[in-house]
């Protein structure tokens, strides 16, 4: 018998969560849409709104738009989140403690492709880096049928 119900591992667990914060933070913050307006009309000759901050036209674009751009972003992490998660692959394995697992919506090996694209995009980065930082989700362990390489080949079956 299939046990669907498993207990949420840390990497899930920390992606959900940095997605929440994201989301909740992101409500909360005003709209710059109304903000932004006034000072398209400050933009000089060489595109830039005149003050210490050096705004584009480009930057007043982004922030009257970022709130709810950003809202719809982490509204889609969660729910990626939610269809991507493991179940029990119900195989025989040696290992009680450790069932083979697989992701209940597209069946990969567990972490599915998706569920590691999205752990690495979400992670925690260091400030002005690129890379993930020191709490990100993809730097924590691998889960077990983390043998999934860069390629997709790993565990890819579908059946």
């Amino acid at each position: 018998m299939m046990n669907s119900e498993l207990p949420e591992d840390h990497q899930r667990r920390t992606l959900r969560e940095r997605l929440e914060v994201i989301q909740v933070r992101t409500e909360k913050a005003s709209s710059w849409r109304d903000a932004a307006e006034p000072l398209r009309s400050l933009i000089n000759r060489e595109g830039y709104v005149p003050i210490s901050a050096r705004l584009a036209g480009e930057d007043l674009e982004f922030l009257s738009e970022a709130r709810d751009e950003l809202l719809n972003f982490a509204e889609l992490g969660i729910r990626l989140l939610d269809l991507h998660q493991p179940r029990d692959a119900g195989g025989i394995t040696s290992d009680a403690n450790n069932p083979i697992l697989r992701c209940r919506s597209c069946m990969w090996r567990w972490p599915c492709p998706t569920f590691r694209a999205m752990a690495e995009a979400f992670s925690f980065r260091e400030p002005g880096g690129r890379g993930p930082g020191r709490d990100s989700p993809a730097d924590t362990e691998p889960e077990a049928g983390a043998e999934f390489d860069a390629g997709g080949d790993a565990g890819g079956d579908s059946g």
